[in-house]
């Protein structure tokens, strides 16, 4: 059936317009005489068809009986089949058994064969086992276990029981034969006469068809006897000692190159000479931990580490001798490489260490992926020898012991660091550009030394262990650097203040510079310092090898001294504040030039901020900064409160010094060498400078909107602060109790808002204020233009600003004559 949409598709097409609806009527009679067409068609085919039903019948019944057919003629011919199978079955019946017979007969006359070959190669190998025909036996060793294998079937036969049994007594014999024959092994008539050499040569043949424990119980026979002089010589013996322990090495070399020719009587695959060093190794291993376990005082740490030097390089020489790659890092560099690379930063400063340090990241990151290029080459490379490490099978007994030498080297790094502070200069090398401590390269100087020793000999507990002091000796040096820091001064002042009183020099804020960069340095190093000893150190002390701890110690180095900085100006900024407060701000007459308080401030940071600007990175300056903005601008605002009584013309001159501080904190970080100071930075000294703005604009406006102008400037401010505003303004307190009330009743259905953001212009004046509020703006207006002018011109700034003023009060109307009437 046509779809839907097709047959809509379909009269679209056809009647694609509204006028070609004109051509329905001819469409229709054209459809109509196709159905009375196709009406006819389907007629002619059903009189067909009814025609031809009962021809279909009379097939289909001639179908039916050609089908009966078939089947009768189907059963015949499986009936035929049958009797033929019945008839071959008949005929083959007799083959079969002479086939089987014929089977049985091969299989016996075969078996036959072969006892006759066993029981002759028993005899034969009886007679070589007797002539100690060695190389003839070895053959016929073989031939006899091939043709055991032929009757494992016939186990339980007593012929057969009796020729294994007379064969596992013939290979006793021969075993016994060859052992006899080897325990002539190192006598010198052995070297003479070659016919036993070769003989013994021969035996080796046997053993390789003997199975392999008998070749094993052979090598372990000749291996004890070679040891048992070594035991005997180098065990309750003077020589003994353990600083004689060359000795022992020296022994097991001169009877490897004494003795070569008898090793080569051995074949290579049996690694002879191979197992004799593993097993003097194990022996010398027992032998010198008994010794080191049996003193009953510490060794000496020199006889020490001396036996161990010389153990290390007998286990090099004998890794180089039976194979064995260098020792590889986890990266595939050698460890003298990663030492090298990983130390050698004495000179370098913190920045270039960091890049550096990225850079050997990103160079991980990007070969992480990839095979390791090195270990794949010691894999697939073949080597002299079978697998064995020989490295560390005998030094390994001196790690227990090791602690004497940890013990030495900390009390030597110790004393040398106590050295290094006490000839420290606390000044930068000159001409150097890094702003660091000396010290501090010595220190990672002599920690590089201290980890060379270790590691070239050991990577286990020790040099662990030797880590932790490493650890104890930077917590040490932080230490130092944190007690150089000048300290506070207890007293009045500072009680009073209730701030750190810091009283710092020119050099002291030169030398707390030094400290930071000294600070970042160690952070960073001590952070490479550990990576570099993870990759030498054993895996299983991979994992606990890090320095965050010591980091911390020298970020909170960094921290302190940044704020014993900021401690140290503000205590010389803490006279010029305590200058603010004795002005007389009441008995003022004129507002003139900036008061001398506020250039005490700026010659006081205008000296101290470039040097350090120019001595500290952009990341501690800009700390340094937000610290100084953060103590010295609320202080600044509380100081208002701390004056006694504010005139009118007091608080235009104190406005006018708000601003100038205010432009000297936006100017510092100029001063110190930024290009630009920081957004944040320039929005919360702007901020808290504003509130100090904010409570001398509600000091200045009249006594009938004070309050509200309070509340429009600071609306966070409460009652109490309203009611020290009044005390600044020089009202009784029979006089603020009228507007203390008003100020209660207006406030109360007001919600504070939380925010500490104080707006120098609300966003909308008070209709209660209009005037006020835009006398307000209209003076901030005049303090920016002040501003613009720049400190360097300051004097001529403040007469514009002073003329400005004076026009203003010349004025009977207009903003600003509310504002200036007095």
């Amino acid at each position: 059936m046509m779809d839907k949409s097709n047959t809509l598709e379909y009269i679209n097409q056809i009647f694609p317009t509204e006028s070609s609806l004109s051509g329905v009527e001819p469409m229709m009679q054209k459809i109509r005489n196709e159905i009375r067409h196709v009406d006819a068609e389907i007629l002619v085919a059903v009189r067909q068809q009814s025609n031809s039903g009962t021809k279909a019948k009379h097939d289909l019944a001639l179908a039916t009986q050609a089908i009966k057919e078939l089947m009768h003629k189907i059963r015949e011919i499986k009936m035929k089949a049958e009797q033929s199978e019945a008839m071959v079955q008949e005929i083959c019946r007799d083959i079969k058994k002479l086939d089987f017979a014929k089977k049985h007969i091969t299989t016996t006359i075969t078996a036959l064969h072969r006892l006759a070959m066993l029981v002759s190669a028993v005899e034969q190998l009886q007679e070589m086992a007797t002539k100690r025909q060695y190389k003839e036996a070895a053959g016929q060793l073989e031939a006899v276990n091939q043709l055991c294998s032929h009757f494992e079937a016939y186990r339980d036969n007593p012929k057969i029981t009796e020729l294994r049994e007379k064969f596992k007594n013939i290979k006793q014999i021969l075993k016994s034969h060859v052992f006899s024959d080897f325990s002539s092994l190192g006598t010198a008539r052995l070297k003479e006469d070659s016919n036993l050499m070769q003989q013994l040569a021969d035996a080796c043949l046997v053993v390789d068809a003997f199975e392999p424990s008998v070749r094993e119980e052979l090598i372990r026979t000749v291996c004890n006897k070679e040891l048992t002089a070594y035991q005997q010589i180098f065990e309750g013996t003077e020589v003994a000692k353990l600083d004689k322990a060359e000795r022992r090495y020296a022994w097991i070399k001169r009877q490897l190159r004494a003795n070569e020719e008898i090793w080569q009587l051995f074949p290579h695959s049996w690694r002879v000479p191979y197992l004799l060093c593993i097993q003097f190794c194990k022996v010398t291993r027992s032998q010198l931990t008994d010794i080191l376990d049996g003193m009953k005082e510490k060794p000496d740490v020199g006889t020490l580490l001396q036996a161990l030097q010389r153990t290390l390089e007998f286990e090099e020489e004998l890794a180089e001798r039976f194979g064995g790659a260098p020792a590889l890092g986890k990266d595939g560099e050698s460890d003298t490489e990663e030492l090298e690379d990983g130390l050698d930063s004495d000179k370098q400063t913190a920045s270039e260490i960091r890049k550096k340090y990225e850079k050997q990241r990103a160079a991980q990151a990007g070969t992480e992926t990839e095979p390791n290029r090195g270990s794949e080459t010691a894999k697939e490379s073949p080597t002299a020898g079978f697998g064995f490490n020989f490295r560390g099978i005998i030094s390994s007994c001196f790690e227990p012991h090791l602690i004497i030498y940890v013990e030495l080297e900390e009390k030597t790094l110790m004393e040398n660091l106590e050295k290094l502070v006490q000839e420290e200069t606390w000044e930068a090398e000159e001409g150097s550009q890094t702003n660091i401590l000396s010290s501090s390269t010595q220190v990672f100087l002599m920690i590089k030394r201290s980890l060379k020793r270790c590691s070239a000999l050991t990577k286990s507990q020790t040099l662990f262990n030797l880590f932790k002091v490493f650890q104890r000796i930077l917590r040490a040096y932080a230490g130092k650097l944190s007690a150089k820091l000048p300290k506070g001064m207890t007293g009045i002042v500072a009680t009073a203040t209730g701030t750190d009183q810091i009283k710092i020099s020119d050099k002291d804020e030169r030398v707390i510079c030094y400290i930071v960069n000294t600070a970042e340095y160690c952070h960073e190093t001590a952070g490479q310092l550990a990576e570099n000893i993870a990759k030498i150190i054993d895996v299983q002390f991979a994992d606990k090898v890090d320095m965050s701890e010591e980091q911390d110690e020298f970020s909170a180095v960094i921290t302190r001294a940044l704020m014993t900085l900021v401690h140290g100006l503000e205590t010389k900024l803490e006279i010029e504040l305590a200058t603010m407060t004795r002005v007389p701000w009441a008995a003022l007459e004129s507002v003139g030039d900036q008061s001398g308080y506020v250039n005490g401030i700026s010659t006081i940071l205008s000296s101290s901020v470039p040097v350090l600007g120019g001595l500290l990175s952009p990341v501690y300056f800009q700390f340094f900064l937000d610290k100084l903005a953060a103590s010295l601008a609320p202080r600044f605002h509380l100081n208002i409160y701390k004056c006694k009584h504010i005139s009118e013309t007091g608080a235009q001159q104190m406005l006018l010094d708000t601003h100038a501080v205010k432009t000297i904190l936006l100017e510092v970080p100029s001063i110190g060498g930024q290009s630009a100071a920081s957004p944040g930075y320039t929005k919360f000294v702007g901020r808290e400078m504003g509130k100090a703005e904010a409570l001398l604009k509600v000091i200045l406006s009249p006594m009938e909107s004070v309050a509200d102008t309070y509340r429009a400037l600071l609306p966070e401010g409460t009652a109490a602060d309203f009611q020290r505003i009044l005390d600044l303004k020089g009202l009784k307190k029979v006089e603020q109790q009228n507007l203390l009330d008003d100020f209660s009743r207006h406030s109360s259905g007001i919600n504070i808002p939380q925010t500490s953001v104080v707006p120098a212009v609300p966003s909308s004046p008070s209709p209660t204020a209009p005037s006020i509020i835009g006398a307000v703006a209209n003076h901030e207006d005049v303090l920016t233009r002040a501003a613009a002018l720049g400190r360097g011109a300051a004097t001529t700034g403040f007469k514009r600003f002073l003329a400005l003023t004076e026009a203003a009060k010349d004025k009977k109307e207009g903003p600003f004559r509310k504002l200036f009437n007095t």
